[in-house]
């Protein structure tokens, strides 16, 4: 049996941390909000390298730097682009609809 994905709200983009990365749980899921200068992405909270809350490093407006050890993902695509993050970030596609950020699951 196969389920399809629908677009799920998730946040108001007038909630969003303006510029920022904005922590964001849907159901047992930790989310991360990007408001990149391209637009919003999402991703699963968590470095893949060890486990800290990305929500908490520093970004730049397109990179996110893991608060623990300093790893360096794009916001955008999900790559890791700096050691010691070495494998991507779980991206989830999402999208702007009527003010609101919207998720495919």
């Amino acid at each position: 049996m196969s389920r399809d994905k629908v677009w799920t709200d998730l946040i108001a983009v007038s909630a969003l941390e303006s510029g920022d990365v904005t922590p964001v749980t849907l159901g047992h899921r930790e989310l991360a909000v990007y408001d990149t200068l391209e637009g919003v992405t999402v991703s699963y909270a968590r470095c893949t390298h060890g486990a800290a809350n990305l929500c908490d490093g520093y970004f730049d407006g397109r990179r996110i730097e893991c608060p623990l050890h300093q790893g360096l993902f794009d916001a955008r695509t999900g790559q890791a682009v700096a050691a010691p993050a070495r494998v991507a970030l779980r991206m989830i596609e999402a999208r702007v609809q009527d003010g609101m950020v919207q998720v495919l699951i």
